[in-house]
């Protein structure tokens, strides 16, 4: 596996979700009344939010537009510290989800396409990995085909001991097999959910769907999260472990992957083993069920105290 990081360098989407809470999701035609609603940076965004949190320096390196979800998307990478290297594309503003979360913290997703989905070479182009520097690339960059076609290139252009990460996301089964295997091979890293790890092996059995994705990637370490009961990770010529999740009440889970692998990255860049750093990434990830909206990954301080009080 390729050697260790200091920096992220996210080269997702990020959006803006407007998030919908409601008690129920409605028939086909039918409406509902939502019972809250709030719009806020979203995306890739999340993953970002989740490691910098974590004290991990982040960059974005996708496309940013023009407007007033651009804007709305650069105040909240300020917020956080995370440094925009894109500048705004003309002519197009930033996209958008409508994130709906139903009364069991279940979400759906529906979502329009702006800059972020027009990534080109020439925009890669400005960006150059630091010595530091470990890449994160997920299925939903990989789903634009301008997107593919500029980060395929670039991402043959790295040298091999740079760290990549890939979060294939809920359009796993939907990429192009020439788009997704040069990136699975490239992986350091992949890490994706139960129903995702079924979308690239067609196993439904988590355990078996590692199994089979370890054959497949003898490069990458391999995670798959299970929800409450935690996390599943494979680690290059060692049998599959499980980290134990942590049981909470949950009121939303939109962004808890975004967060658990946030932490995740972050965690490694620390020091902490592969094992500690699910762990950590299983607790934070709990913490964010627990709140309501797209990035609610806990900060430093708040990921300690609440692992002090589960010891």
């Amino acid at each position: 596996m390729a050697s260790s990081f200091t920096r992220l360098l996210h080269l997702g989407n990020v959006v803006v979700d407007v998030v919908l809470d409601v008690p129920a999701l409605p028939e086909p035609g039918g409406d509902v009344l939502a019972t809250g609603a709030q719009t806020a940076a979203g995306g890739g965004f999340n993953v970002m939010a989740a490691a910098a949190r974590q004290g991990l320096a982040v960059a974005y390196g996708g496309v940013i537009g023009t407007g007033p979800f651009a804007a709305l998307a650069m105040t909240a990478c300020a917020a956080e510290g995370v440094e925009v290297l894109q500048p705004g594309k003309p002519g197009l503003d930033t996209g958008f989800v409508i994130t709906v979360v139903d009364a069991t913290g279940e979400r759906t997703f529906l979502t329009s396409r702006g800059a972020e989905a027009t990534l080109t070479p020439a925009d890669l182009g400005r960006v150059r990995p630091g010595p530091g520097d470990a890449v994160y690339l997920s299925g939903y960059g990989l789903a634009h085909p301008s997107n593919a076609a500029a980060l395929l290139g670039w991402l043959g252009g790295l040298d091999d001991e740079r760290p990549v990460v890939l979060d294939p996301g809920p359009l796993a089964g939907a990429l192009p097999d020439g788009v997704l295997r040069p990136v699975l091979d490239r992986a350091d890293w992949v890490t994706c959910n139960a129903r995702e790890s079924a979308l690239l092996t067609g196993s439904a059995d988590p355990g078996e769907a590692l199994r089979l994705l370890a054959g497949r990637l003898p490069r990458a370490g391999i995670l798959v999260r299970i929800g409450p009961a935690g996390c599943l990770l494979g680690l290059p010529g060692s049998p599959a472990g499980h980290v134990p999740g942590f049981g909470v009440e949950a009121v939303d889970t939109n962004g808890a992957g975004d967060t658990h692998t946030g932490v995740f990255l972050a965690a490694l860049a620390a020091g902490a083993g592969p094992a500690e750093a699910v762990r950590r990434a299983n607790a934070a990830a709990a913490l964010s069920v627990t709140r309501r909206g797209p990035a609610t990954g806990p900060t430093a301080a708040e990921l300690a105290t609440f692992l002090s009080s589960r010891a």
